[in-house]
């Protein structure tokens, strides 16, 4: 056996859920669905998709608190896929404003043009300076929002004031307080999560 072989037979059978194309779109969705994450106190602290989740249960990292009533089946594997997971060793969350990045912009605004109302997948949104650059705008939570590809078009160069557009609502930096308010959202259609967040 080759090296190279020897080494990938030692790497966490958690690589077999990776490849795209052994799901089918439905299994795939279900890869999408939203698991709430614990601190080891039983804290909180994120929402991630089950494909992540189930990588670090497999890793050892975490361990499944709820399960969402479905199985996932791959390559030698069965498992039940988790609504909530729980880390085993405590990670120090800074109470402060998460990093200004186009995942947590989406996330703040929930995934909802701040212009038309309308609801996209990420792949569907950029983000609009609401004082462009060029008019002396900087990249920050205040002046950063989702925006669909039309409204992005229509605004272009101009400040709102020079536009019939408004903002839903005004941008705000994104706080453990606007986290939790999401995971609460988010977790009104889980009533496993529940007992987590509504405390």
């Amino acid at each position: 056996m080759h090296e190279r072989d020897r080494g990938r037979n030692k790497r966490h059978h958690h690589s077999e859920l990776q490849p795209q194309e052994q799901l089918t779109p439905r299994k795939n969705l279900l890869m999408q669905t939203p698991v709430l994450v614990l601190n080891a106190s039983y804290e909180p602290i994120n929402i991630c998709a089950a494909r992540r989740a189930i990588v670090l249960v497999l890793k050892g990292l975490a361990m499944p608190e709820e399960e969402n009533g479905h199985y996932l089946h791959a390559a030698r594997l069965a498992m039940r896929v988790p609504s909530v997971i729980r880390l085993l060793e405590y990670r120090r969350i800074p109470h402060q404003t998460r990093a200004l990045s186009r995942k947590n912009i989406l996330l703040r605004d929930r995934n909802t043009c701040q212009y038309c109302g309308l609801v996209l997948p990420s792949s569907e949104l950029t983000l609009d300076h609401v004082v462009p650059r060029s008019r002396g705008g900087s990249s920050t939570w205040e002046n950063l929002v989702a925006c669909c590809h039309p409204c992005n078009r229509t605004k272009g160069n101009h400040l709102l004031s020079e536009t019939d557009m408004k903002l839903v609502k005004e941008p705000r930096p994104f706080t453990l307080h606007t986290s939790r308010h999401i995971m609460r959202m988010i977790g009104r259609s889980d009533i496993k999560w529940r007992k987590y967040l509504f405390y």
